[in-house]
């Protein structure tokens, strides 16, 4: 049967204390040569950190009030830390910016603005025919008639081309401006380009980007300076009100730059007959921050056309486009000063003859009536506009295309929302006006323009339109608290509260890794169970195993079956010959 040998040694404790040397530092070497060290406990890494009062609360040492204390010290420190940190953390995310203001030092010569003006009138009634009348009833409310002044029963009168109507029954500039000078120098209206919007037939002096003209001063008398008549004889009688009855009289005007398609039912200001209205100017140019600080568009990498129909991006033109991409949805058909598809840059104001080769119209003319069967070609804002969109008719002005552009309305909430440009150029605009004209200049322009006094009073005004100085302001948002300032201030926070730094948090990280890379291996390399097992002073050890780890040579029996030695000065009372017993000797 097998037999266990239980040996109960006891050592010296001198004999231990070298005994235990010497084992750390067989384990030491053994350590070495398998892998790291295992990890630092928290005691000895709160002793080495460079985190402030970190050693003194979580340190080695005696646990009492002091450390207590210092545990809820640093406890409220990191709390401030973490709340300062936070409040910060907020305070960037709301993205502020400032505006810079810089005024420019005075240049010698300024570029002029575009100057679009628009009778308020639309339609001229002497210029009206029967046909026009009957097609444009529920625009301008007039009764339909026929030649003898009855009302029209059963009329057939041809589909109504509205890109003509508007083009030769609008106030004519020729008529209308009666005096011109641009910085001391004459002008006229070949230096007006014809341009359509809500208001018909209107003009833009200045419309070339390419050419724009330059002041070379500011103040009155540089600038440009016009006489207009309006021709109240000319607006049409109010028989019944509708959307486009107008009780007003005088002009619109919008100063806007070259890159800037008119918006004049908008962006417009009034000018009244009987009064010189002076209209000093200052060039502005903003700059505006793009996501996340402000929600203006930047400009394309390209350079190619944002928008089609248009040659630069800005908000009047992503409007006229967004509108007529609704009326074009909703009445399948344009109105006439929105875009077209094609584009080709025109400039000049002369009115040619259908008769005119195509390429030469192109050329020479701003605004001339081609009336295909298969296209409708229109020049509108200093292009001629080509596309395959059809014009609305007058009955789908009032039915369909009025009540699509109300439904649009404006504002960021809008479906026709158009984002500001990140970099903008407008005019400031400062407005006044004198009374003209005076009893004496009255009755010299009655007889220079064979009119009476009154309608002198009534129909003539004067435009002033110039710089106020040579001088621009430059206008641009800045972030006010960037990335840079939000490290600043976290680090300044940190180093006041808790003394630390990032290298102290990288201190914290590599202790965190160390830790869970050693619980991760722990778990990964289970040990197995040992064959002895020690239980404080007793050790159980099998037969066989002793055999095979004594240094000492075994005997087996003698031949012959004689008795087995035992351990020295130890004889087994029941030791019978021929037992299982076996020797072993230390």
């Amino acid at each position: 049967m097998p037999i266990e040998i239980v040996c109960k040694i006891k050592f010296a404790e001198e004999d231990a204390k070298p005994k235990e040397k010497e084992a750390g530092d067989e384990q030491s070497l053994l350590g070495a040569a398998q892998g790291p060290a295992a990890p630092r406990d928290l005691a000895t890494f709160a002793s080495t950190s460079t985190l402030h009062g970190l050693g003194r609360a979580c340190g080695p040492g005696p646990h009492g009030l002091r450390r207590t204390l210092w545990a809820l010290a640093l406890l409220t420190s990191l709390a401030a830390f973490l709340y300062q940190a936070a409040s910060l953390a907020r305070g960037y995310l709301t993205r502020p910016h400032l505006v810079a203001m810089d005024p420019a030092a005075p240049a010698p010569v300024a570029g002029f603005p575009a100057v679009t003006l628009c009778n308020i009138n639309r339609f001229r009634h002497s210029a009206l025919s029967d046909a026009d009348i009957f097609h444009l009833a529920n625009l301008t409310g007039l009764p339909p008639k026929d030649r003898d002044g009855h009302r029209a029963a059963g009329l057939r009168y041809p589909e109504p081309d509205m890109v003509d109507i508007l083009n030769r029954t609008g106030h004519q500039l020729a008529d209308m401006l009666k005096s011109c000078n641009f910085s001391g120098h004459h002008c006229s209206a070949s230096n007006f380009s014809v341009v359509y919007t809500r208001y018909g037939k209107c003009y833009t002096f200045n419309a070339d980007p390419q050419s724009s003209l330059p002041s070379r001063a500011g103040g009155m008398g540089s600038g440009l300076e016009i006489m207009l008549d309006i021709q109240q004889e000319e607006y049409l009688p109010i028989w019944r009100e509708t959307n486009e009855t107008s009780f007003e009289a005088g002009i619109r005007v919008q100063i806007h730059s070259q890159e800037e398609p008119p918006y004049i039912h908008q962006l417009g200001f009034g000018v009244s007959p009987g009064f010189q209205t002076f209209v000093s100017c200052q060039e502005q140019r903003l700059t505006y921050l793009p996501q996340p600080w402000g929600n203006c568009r930047a400009e394309s990498e390209l350079r190619e056309p944002e928008l089609q129909g248009y040659s630069a991006y800005s908000v009047s033109a992503c409007r006229l486009r967004c509108e007529k991409e609704a009326v074009l949805q909703r009445c399948h058909c344009r109105m006439v000063h929105m875009p077209g598809g094609h584009l080709q840059p025109v400039f000049g104001a002369t009115l040619l003859s259908s008769r005119t080769s195509r390429r030469q119209r192109c050329m020479r003319t701003t605004c001339t009536r081609i009336y295909t069967h298969e296209r409708v070609l229109m020049c509108m804002s200093g292009y001629l506009h080509m596309g395959n969109e059809t014009i609305c008719p007058p009955n789908i002005y009032i039915e369909c295309a009025d009540h699509t552009l109300d439904s649009l309305g404006g504002g960021s909430e809008g479906p026709c929302f158009c984002p500001t440009p990140c970099n903008l150029t407008r005019y400031g605009k400062e407005i006044s006006m004198v009374k003209i004209p005076n009893r004496g200049s009255a009755r010299y322009l009655a007889r220079k323009y064979n009119r009476n006094e009154t309608y002198i009073r009534e129909n003539f005004l004067v435009l002033d339109v110039f710089f106020e100085a040579l001088t621009s302001e430059a206008m641009e948002q800045q972030a006010a608290y960037g990335l840079s300032a939000l490290l600043g201030d976290l680090g300044g926070q940190m180093g006041l509260f808790i003394g630390a730094s990032i290298l102290t948090l990288l201190e914290i990280l590599d202790y965190i890794y160390e830790v869970s890379w050693d619980r991760l291996k722990r778990v990964w390399r289970r040990p197995k169970t040992p064959l002895r097992t020690s239980t404080g002073g007793i050790s159980t050890l099998g037969l066989q195993e002793l055999k095979e780890q004594s240094p000492c040579p075994s005997r087996g029996r003698a031949e012959g079956g004689g008795a087995s030695s035992l351990l020295p000065n130890h004889h087994h009372p029941h030791g019978p010959p021929g037992s299982l017993f076996e020797d072993f000797a230390c």
